[in-house]
């Protein structure tokens, strides 16, 4: 039976994704940084869903990770139906406060693994009756967000290529969708050292990672090209798009001061 891929898996949203797809009798490939959360997290929805999981733990963020990944899947003979691009992660406060190397650590993993891990999966994917990519995107792709000005960035790449490939493949077996969640209850906040008036904006329109990942799922096995979860955020996205850059973008930022 060919295997759900889902990077980011071993907390948030890609937990709740796995968890999901193993209700829905998916076998798993669980990737993400910690060895010992994989395998508890492996072990107990084996368990607890009937299905067969597998794991590994690697840094996407590493030069060559994508490849090691197809390659772990080839060598065990795990072929992918469901590519779940999900890991990623952001860096808050003013552009010079990080390192170059935190701002292209965060680049490689929130996009250059995930275009690696698609053009990698992709033939195999073709071969499929029917395969799905999800790339998980944000709600800051819809406006720059000062102090969050690389991760929105990135988060644009993530749409704008999702959206071109899910043309590019409509008439294939493969279908792509990106799912554009806003704020979360999920460990983003903690690594992108976002300060109390964030947090406290956040909470007040946290979304469970379970409704994201339910969400998320439903719209990938539509074959649906683009989703922002949660209405509030559906009612941002147009809000950034009528109203000027400039008022949306001094808004936004002013979350992160």
């Amino acid at each position: 039976m060919p295997f759900a891929l889902i990077t980011g898996a071993s907390k948030g949203i890609g937990l709740a994704i796995a968890e999901e797809l193993a209700r829905r009798k998916f076998d798993l490939l669980l990737v993400a940084r910690s060895e010992s959360v994989l395998r508890a997290v492996s072990q107990r929805l084996a368990t607890s869903y009937g299905v067969k999981s597998d794991f590994l733990a690697i840094d996407l963020a590493e030069t060559g990770a994508a490849q090691r990944v197809f390659d772990w899947t080839q060598r065990s003979n795990y072929p992918v139906q469901f590519l779940a691009n999900n890991a990623g992660y952001g860096l808050s406060g003013l552009f010079e406060k990080h390192t170059l190397a935190e701002h292209t650590d965060m680049m490689q993993v929130n996009m250059t693994a995930l275009v690696e891990l698609t053009y990698l999966f992709l033939p195999q994917l073709r071969q499929q009756p029917k395969a799905y990519i999800l790339n998980i995107g944000s709600s800051a792709a819809y406006q720059a967000v000062p102090r969050l000005s690389l991760y929105a960035a990135s988060k644009v790449f993530v749409l704008q290529f999702s959206r071109g490939l899910h043309q590019e493949l409509k008439r294939s077996s493969v279908s792509v969708t990106c799912v554009c969640p806003g704020a979360t209850d999920t460990g983003f906040v903690d690594r992108a050292q976002i300060g109390e008036k964030g947090r406290k904006a956040a909470e007040r329109v946290n979304m469970t990672p379970e409704e994201v990942a339910q969400q998320a799922v439903e719209a990938t096995l539509a074959g649906k090209t683009e989703v922002v979860t949660g209405l509030l955020n559906k009612l941002g996205k147009w809000m950034a798009w009528l109203l000027p850059k400039s008022l949306v973008e001094s808004t936004a930022g002013s979350i992160y001061e």
